[in-house]
């Protein structure tokens, strides 16, 4: 895709495979944003349809984190894990704009099971003492997250211990000798248990899941901005009509105080007003829907319809604004 150098298009760097790059494309294809692999699955660069002033790149999600630290994609879908890992000055470098409800996993510290007295990080330091008592040397913790890890045991004023990065399975170093206890990543938990670990109740670091994540330090000439403000848009768009649903409901006599009742109660807002009927239409939740719907009926309502839009466009995008106040 040919490019003005002093004008370079907007690049979205997204997963390469697995599940990653399903949901990802998942969630871009519900806001109208198809991508494109001309010569099919093996292509690494891409494009979204209709938008001439996009380019794809398919890289890992570490190789994302990266690339966005860097400037060399502008837009990324990636896992929070990584951005703490791996980029000291994150919150410099970039700008979280939005979680995307896949990729769920949480960075843990977690202990064999034997260890029956160890529950929380205060009893790590208590056994770290110990250990070097009886063995004359550093409890090992086994991981692939070494910058986390750090930061987490220092806050919880543990010491006196060293990392065994992790190159493979790091739920098996304690049963291989090769570490005491291990920080890892998990979803359910079930594979730590199957290796006899279980997770200390504050030993969840961080609750990571896939992000779009923005570059500060790419080229946002004209086109990439054109781009990210399209993008933007059916992205928050499709977000609030998939989390909100419309409620029409029609009384004989609309109650006085119905409307700041159910804003303050159930969060809604008014879409449609009653001018000559009685008639509202209301914004709310999904999660509320079904006890506003009783609410309604109980104030009086004769009929309460609640419908689904596809998209929902605002003059104003939290996401776009987001960025374009840390861009300037």
């Amino acid at each position: 895709m040919s490019a003005d150098r002093n004008d370079p298009p907007l690049v979205l760097a997204v997963p390469s495979k697995g599940r990653l790059q399903e949901n990802a494309a998942a969630f871009f294809g519900r806001a109208g944003l198809q991508f494109v692999q001309a010569r099919g699955e093996r292509d690494y660069r891409g494009s979204i349809a209709g938008f001439e002033n996009v380019e794809v790149l398919y890289l890992s999600a570490s190789e994302i984190a990266r690339e966005l630290a860097s400037g060399g994609a502008h837009l990324g879908v990636t896992g929070e894990d990584l951005i703490r890992e791996n980029i000291a000055d994150a919150e410099t470098r970039l700008e979280i704009l939005t979680p995307l409800g896949f990729g769920h996993a949480n960075v843990v510290v977690a202990v064999p099971q034997a260890w029956i007295d160890v529950r929380r990080m205060a009893d790590l330091e208590d056994v770290a003492a110990a250990f070097r008592a009886r063995h004359g040397r550093k409890m090992r913790v086994a991981t692939k997250y070494v910058n986390l890890t750090r930061r987490f045991f220092a806050e919880h004023g543990v010491t006196d211990y060293r990392i065994v990065e992790s190159l493979g399975a790091t739920e098996g170093a304690p049963a291989s000798g090769a570490a005491e206890l291990i920080v890892d990543i998990t979803t359910t938990g079930s594979t730590l248990a199957a290796n006899a670990l279980k997770i200390l109740s504050d030993g969840t670091m961080l609750r990571s899941e896939a992000n779009l994540v923005a570059s500060l330090t790419a080229d946002w000439g004209p086109r990439a901005r054109e781009a990210v403000r399209t993008i933007l848009s059916r992205i928050a768009a499709e977000e609030e009509a998939r989390t909100t649903r419309e409620v029409r409901a029609r009384f004989a006599r609309l109650p006085a105080g119905l409307v700041g009742a159910a804003a303050e109660r159930f969060a809604t807002r008014v879409v449609d007003a009653p001018s000559v009927s009685e008639e509202i239409t209301l914004q709310a939740p999904k999660d509320r829907i079904f006890a506003l719907s009783d609410w309604l009926v109980a104030q009086g309502a004769e009929r309460v319809a609640v419908s689904q839009a596809d998209y929902v466009f605002r003059p104003t995008n939290p996401l776009i604004e987001a960025l374009e106040a840390r861009l300037g």
